[in-house]
């Protein structure tokens, strides 16, 4: 029973990671028992919380998709030893409430990740912190560091800092391709989107995970 509990738990973090990773979001609870193919969701909880009690994870109970892995860089060294740690490139911050200047993207700091959790391609990635509340419903919260993979084209609703050219302006968005307009859409009810020309939006890379850092 010790060793079926251990390896769902795993389970959970390998779909966990990989959910996140797809859809800019993690998943419900629901979701996670679907994946794992367990109807009671108080079962799911049940590993959830063994989970939080090991540092692994961690969960806002107040909405459905609280639930966020801890990254490698904020793990005590006994968890970070299980793989090899690397350091990317740390860009500053970037604010989700309104656009900044994409001069304050630039710097020489790094931060630690886990290469297992993204394989081989680490050239690409680079990380930002979040300021501002306009991606809450996404889970990205004023102080959280987002990481992002570098690339030029999103698929419609991935997260994105996008570059706008007739601004001179980046800003942390879902991005939406509409014609011959580009819509920037927070994840906050109370803001409204970002219209802009298509030949004047440029993406500076895919977020590909969330952290929340530990106090």
């Amino acid at each position: 029973m010790k060793r079926q509990s251990q390896e769902r738990q795993e389970r959970i973090l390998q779909f966990l990671e990989a959910f996140t990773r797809e859809n800019g979001y993690p998943p419900t609870v629901r979701e996670i028992g679907k994946e794992l193919g367990i109807e009671s969701t108080s079962l799911v909880s049940f590993y959830l919380t063994q989970l939080e009690k090991q540092g692994r994870i961690r969960r806002d109970p107040a909405i459905s998709r609280g639930i966020r892995l801890v990254s490698p860089w904020t793990l005590p060294e006994a968890h970070t030893a299980q793989g090899e740690v690397v350091s990317i490139p740390y860009l500053g911050t970037i604010v989700a409430g309104a656009p900044i200047n994409v001069e304050a993207l630039s710097g020489e700091e790094t931060i630690e990740i886990n290469r297992a959790l993204f394989g081989r391609n680490l050239d690409a990635l680079f990380a930002l912190t979040v300021k501002g509340d306009s991606m809450i419903d996404a889970l990205i919260h004023d102080g959280d560091l987002v990481i992002l993979r570098q690339q030029e084209r999103v698929e419609n609703g991935e997260m994105a800092a996008v570059w706008l050219a007739g601004r001179e302006e980046t800003t942390l968005k879902r991005v939406y391709y509409e014609g011959r307009q580009v819509r920037l859409q927070p994840a906050n009810p109370a803001m409204g989107p970002i219209y802009v020309p298509a030949d004047e939006v440029h993406i500076q890379g895919k977020v590909v995970m969330v952290v929340r850092r530990l106090s």
